[in-house]
Formats: C-alpha cells, structure tokens, sequence
C-alpha cells in the first residue's frame, strides 16, 4: 500500500511517499481499516520535526498522521462495536497506539474509534477528531460551560477554535473570540458575540469579569489571558500548562489538557455534528501525493479551519 512516511526527523523535505508499505496487523483490540481522508494537525508536524522524541521516539521508516476517517475491512476479537463496512472515524495514529493514518490502510485501537457522523462526508469526519474532541473535552468536562457564561476562546478561526466557538454558542454562553483582522467575519459567522483582533487590538483591556478561557495558542497569550477572569474562574490551554502563580494570585483554575480521544467523546462530537450544532470548515485538501504541500501550508499558519489529506 502507499503510506507517507519519514526516515529521520526534519521539515517537509523528509516526507516521503512510500509505494510498497505493508499492510498494518490488526489485533482483538485493532481494527483494520481502508483510509478515505486524513486531517493534518499541528501535532503531526512536532511529530515530524522530533520535538517529541523523548517522549514517544519514532522507530523508522515510521507512518505519520493521527486523525481519519474511513471504512473498517477487518474486525474481530474485543472490536465488538464494529463491523465490516462501518464507517468510522478517530486517531490512528503512532501516538494513539495507531499504525498512522497518513496511509491507504490503517490499525486503529478501538479505544480510539467510533462511527462517523451520519450527516458528514469523508473528508469532514477526517477534520473532526483531535479539534471536536479537544473543544468537548475542554468546555464540557473542563469548564462545564454553561448558559450566558461569558468564555473568551483564543484563536476562533482555527481548527479547534472554530469548533469550539459554536459549540459554546449551541450551550447559549457569550463568547468572545482573537482572530486575525483576515478572519474577524468568518468568526462572527460561527456565531462570535465579540470579535478581537489580536493584532490591533488587546483583548485584556476590553475584556473583564469572564467565566472562563480556552486558550488554543500559547506563549504569553496564555499569562495575559488571567487578566479576564474574573475570581473563581478557568483557564483551559492546549498549548501549555498555565502559570500556577498566576492562577493563585487571580484565584483561578488552571488546566493545561492533554486531549484523549475516547469512543465516548468521539460519540458526543457526531452527535452534535448530526443536530446542526456544530459544522466543520475545511481550509484546503490536498492528495495524499500532495502532502508536502500541505504540511507547507498548515504550517505558514493562520488556515481557517482544517487541512486534509484526500486518500480514497
């Protein structure tokens, strides 16, 4: 089968399309399944450029790519969820204990797989994954949003962002949204109450007293961002753990999340996506043989929504 794979760590000049990839093993707790799409996340590109090697050091040729979607071929032992011809979608990747979705077949542990949205195509359920499951985890489990809390969201026009301001909308909270000047009317259209650009403007003059913020970017946002809170507040970032100091001297909640994609969460994402709650934007696909492109271009920054792999 055809995978992208690489053979060392660097930039996009290390990823290969390899033609004559084995097909993964499946297992009582792995799946096999035939790849339509693949979302690109900026994990993939830390992944690649060996900023995770101490934690997870990739044995070579290694497959890259987390989030898929697809259709199961083999199914069997513990996979009693799933069935040949299921569509379905989740992480596969090497991180996820997955064979890599960047690939025209995957192994994907059932621990990280569910069916896909009933109202969505291929290449949406791809996009959906680590950002649906991101902004779930964040503002259901985290923060507990709910109605007319007012939430501030870094970064509204970007992958998790995107979804993470509607999905706030649909609980009836006021949101505030950083975007770039480029961006500022697509994040009214998810349904943003207040629209900031990060550039012009700075939000922790305009913003006080606010329930909670979710933090997608990172670096000194995250620090500026205890400014809004108001006491007994929470911040959620997924770019770094949140200054402890900061949080007592505000008398806030700090989280930095992990985000663990469960068949639970994975559920609760198509069902919102089925009831109209939540839309997925695609930046831009590209072909499996155009994954140099692509990786370019997630990585110049500042695409609106996801970037996917067309596979099948």
């Amino acid at each position: 089968m055809k995978a992208v794979q690489i053979n060392n760590y660097g930039g996009v000049e290390v990823l290969e399309i390899n033609g004559n990839v084995q097909t993964p093993n499946s297992s009582s707790d792995r799946i096999l399944i035939e790849v339509y799409a693949a979302g690109i996340n900026p994990i993939d590109w830390k992944v690649r450029a060996g900023y995770l090697r101490d934690l997870v050091p990739l044995t070579f040729p290694a497959t890259l790519g987390g989030d898929f979607s697809g259709v199961v071929v083999w199914s069997g032992g513990d996979a009693v969820d799933f069935k040949v011809g299921d569509n379905v979608y989740g992480q596969g990747g090497l991180l996820n204990g997955g064979s890599g979705a960047f690939a025209e077949s995957l192994a994907a542990e059932t621990s990280k797989i569910a069916k896909m949205p009933k109202n969505l195509d291929f290449l949406s359920a791809a996009s959906l994954p680590l950002a649906g499951v991101s902004a779930v985890q964040a503002l259901e489990d985290h923060i507990k949003l709910g109605k007319d809390q007012k939430i501030l969201i870094h970064g509204g026009a970007g992958g998790i962002g995107h979804i993470a301001v509607q999905l706030a909308k649909s609980k009836g909270a006021n949101v505030a949204t950083t975007v770039s000047s480029r961006d500022m009317d697509f994040a009214k259209s998810l349904g943003a109450d207040e629209v900031i650009d990060y550039k012009r403007e700075v939000f922790e003059n305009l913003l006080k007293g606010f329930d909670s913020v979710f933090d997608t970017v990172g670096g000194e946002i995250t620090n500026r961002s205890f400014q809004v809170l108001k006491a007994g507040g929470i911040i959620v970032s997924m770019a770094q753990k949140p200054d402890g100091e900061l949080a007592k001297k505000y008398k806030v909640r700090a989280i930095g999340q992990q985000t663990e994609g469960t068949p639970q969460r994975l559920n609760r994402l198509a069902e919102l996506v089925d009831n109209g709650l939540i839309k997925v934007h695609i930046d831009k696909v590209f072909a499996l043989d155009q994954v140099k492109e692509a990786f370019a271009h997630l990585e110049k920054g500042h695409a609106r929504g996801k970037v996917v792999l067309k596979i099948k």
